[in-house]
């Protein structure tokens, strides 16, 4: 490969190998971009998100706002992490740090300013190029062993969108959602 052109591909930030991270280490991190930890391994967040991305995030945010103003519950958008005490319910032992696109908690008590220590109840998580993998594999596993109630894999360039909910542990697909169909949450009122 020349020297000029750089590959295309996303690469982790360096870690030591065979090391798991926590949420201690996360808060010293020092790399240029920003990181998510998952299962102690960390996972480099995607460049800039696509306009598509940016669009479909704005339009469900907004109204989620608007809906939620006067509730207990809270709409927050990335960056936000969400620090899920899956494995270690200890806050500095927690080894998987997210930044969900969007989240949903209705238990103000889980709300810090460094972000949320706690399972949100509804995660939407919008898919792009780099993340699609993290998204649908590795993202969808801890939501559901941490017991996200409801997950929503939003597909922008399919104009999709996939709903699970979380049933006896385990996710159960509801539907997946085409362009004009109306969609609703099943976790909130």
């Amino acid at each position: 490969m020349s020297e000029n052109v750089k590959e295309n591909v996303a690469s982790e930030p360096a870690g030591e190998y065979g090391i798991e991270y926590t949420y201690a280490d996360y808060m010293k991190f020092e790399f240029e971009e920003m990181v998510e930890l998952i299962r102690g391994k960390i996972f480099r967040m995607s460049p800039a998100p696509r306009s598509s991305h940016q669009i479909a995030a704005g339009n469900l945010y907004g109204p989620l706002w608007h809906l939620l103003r006067k509730s207990p519950c809270r709409a927050f958008i990335a960056p936000f992490d969400v620090i899920l005490p899956i494995a270690n319910k200890k806050r500095d032992k927690a080894t998987t740090v997210v930044q969900p696109d969007i989240c949903v908690i209705c238990n103000p008590e889980i709300v810090e300013d460094a972000g949320c220590f706690g399972v949100p109840d509804w995660i939407i998580e919008i898919l792009s190029p780099h993340t699609r993998k993290k998204d649908l594999q590795l993202k969808y596993d801890v939501y559901e062993e941490a017991g996200v109630k409801e997950y929503w894999i939003v597909m922008p360039q399919e104009k999709l969108i996939e709903v699970f909910i979380l049933e006896n542990n385990k996710y159960r697909r509801i539907k997946t959602y085409a362009q004009d169909d109306e969609v609703t949450s099943h976790t909130l009122p």
